[in-house]
């Protein structure tokens, strides 16, 4: 696509003057998916030439529910920069963010480099160096999050900021399928669910990643974080929004908005 620095740098601009835009399905109807990623890769890479470094991917539109929403039969992705992460137990100011929501689900430490095609979910398991409990944060450049797709993928998988837990597991010996979570919204429960909702297991959320990837012959690098989808929906936050997500013998991440 001749124009995807163009959207890039829109994105940017969206981003750097909380403005949000049109969504591109609207602007360029024909945009096809690998278009979108064409805009990603340009988002990226601008964002590399201004200092910033990739320090991981994240995966999207895991469960049936959202791809049934998009229309779509496969998962997303985006890029994770290092200006992103936060810690379990973080404050953050929600003004530095457009129309964020947040999600629950599992991060993976590589201490291997992994790249398709034919990754199996044993490659994965090998490439790993530990789990922690991961909050996604979540966001749209585009206005009042009116997405296709292709406005997603092109918007870098809608990426926000990550906020990631101090526990950190070996993958061993723990069955992510039948992994429980209780997400709290200001010490309320408000969310259920298992590892199962994410493409039957985190790990096969990451093994469709890895084989995604290699399309643009992108490797996931040893010391990268992995978001793996989350387990439940999204839920909008509010000015003064506490949260916490708890997986069973994972441990968990909890985090705060003002």
């Amino acid at each position: 696509m001749s124009n995807a620095q163009g959207f890039a740098s829109m994105l940017l601009e969206a981003e750097q003057m909380k403005v949000p835009i049109e969504p591109f399905t609207q602007l360029a109807p024909t945009i096809s998916l690998e278009q979108a990623y064409e805009i990603q890769l340009a988002y990226v890479e601008q964002k590399k030439q201004a200092g910033h470094k990739v320090i991981g991917k994240k995966i999207g539109a895991t469960s049936k529910a959202i791809q049934n929403m998009f229309n779509v039969n496969q998962p997303d992705y985006g890029h994770l920069f290092d200006y992103m992460l936060y810690k379990s137990g973080d404050t953050i100011n929600i003004d530095h963010l457009i129309q964020p929501k947040v999600e629950s689900e599992l991060a993976f430490v590589l201490k291997e480099e992994i790249k398709g095609p034919n990754i199996t979910p044993l490659d994965v398991l090998l490439a790993i160096d530990y789990i922690v409990p991961a909050f996604e944060i979540i966001d749209s450049r585009i206005a009042d999050w009116r997405i296709k797709f292709e406005d997603t993928v092109s918007d870098n998988g809608s990426s926000g900021l990550v906020v990631l837990g101090e526990q950190r597991l070996s993958i061993y010996d723990i069955d992510l399928a039948t992994i429980g979570l209780n997400t709290y919204q200001n010490g309320e429960l408000i969310e259920m669910g298992t590892g199962s909702n994410v493409l039957g297991s985190p790990i096969n959320s990451a093994v469709w990643l890895a084989n995604a990837l290699q399309q643009f012959n992108v490797p996931l690098l040893a010391g990268e974080v992995i978001l793996t989808g989350a387990f439940t929906s999204a839920v909008p936050i509010k000015k003064g929004d506490h949260f916490k997500a708890a997986f069973g013998q994972i441990g968990s991440v909890e985090v705060k908005f003002v």
